[in-house]
């Protein structure tokens, strides 16, 4: 399945608030369909899909590439919700979303693949590229980049994660460490997405 690209309210009605998928707020409390209304309880499978669908709408990243970090987590050790949060934070364009270069991930994505972002003074142009610690993320040396990402700063709405340090003067951001499970801004419950995978 392709990456979503329908109405972005919809979901947010459906799974609570995403800052990664979109900046706008719905007035409507009600889930979105014909039956939204009706307060029927949620099976044990129902309540850890919401949780992975949160994950996947959030990072804006597919089945296959979830199923993929959720398998490098467990390779890895250390707590495997933990990793698997790192690595989806650890992702080019989720730091560009979280150093406010821009007010979503999508746009954080649309950004990278243009060409406005450099990694170490090298331009990278994909959105799933994994930074590590000590990557310096800056912007290329054009007035078109430059401008794009400085109007999008002034409208930051979220705080710097502390494993970012960002300098305004020079208008770049360095990846500090891992981030910790504080620094996610997302409500969410990692432990019943390594559940809902423990089953396939």
């Amino acid at each position: 399945m392709s990456r979503y690209r329908g109405p972005k309210l919809r979901i947010v009605r459906r799974l609570g608030n995403l800052p990664g998928l979109t900046a706008k707020i719905t007035e409507r409390t009600s889930r979105p369909g014909q039956h939204g209304n009706t307060n029927k309880k949620p099976t044990e499978y129902g309540v850890r899909l919401q949780e992975k669908q949160k994950l996947k709408f959030n990072y804006g990243v597919t089945e296959n590439q979830l199923y993929r970090y959720i398998k490098e987590a467990r390779r890895r050790k250390g707590v495997t919700g933990l990793i698997l949060l790192q690595l989806l934070e650890m992702r080019l364009d989720s730091i560009c979303f979280n150093l406010g270069f821009s007010s979503t991930i999508p746009g954080a994505r649309q950004i990278i693949n243009h060409g406005h972002i450099l990694v170490n003074n090298k331009a990278v142009n994909i959105a799933s590229f994994q930074c590590r610690p000590s990557d310096v993320i800056s912007i290329k040396n054009k007035n078109s980049s430059k401008s794009l990402v400085e109007n999008n700063l002034k409208n930051k709405k979220y705080y710097t994660p502390s494993h970012l340090e960002f300098s305004e003067k020079k208008v770049q951001g360095t990846v500090k460490t891992f981030c910790n499970r504080d620094d996610i801004s997302l409500n969410l419950n990692e432990l019943l997405v390594i559940e809902y995978y423990s089953r396939r």
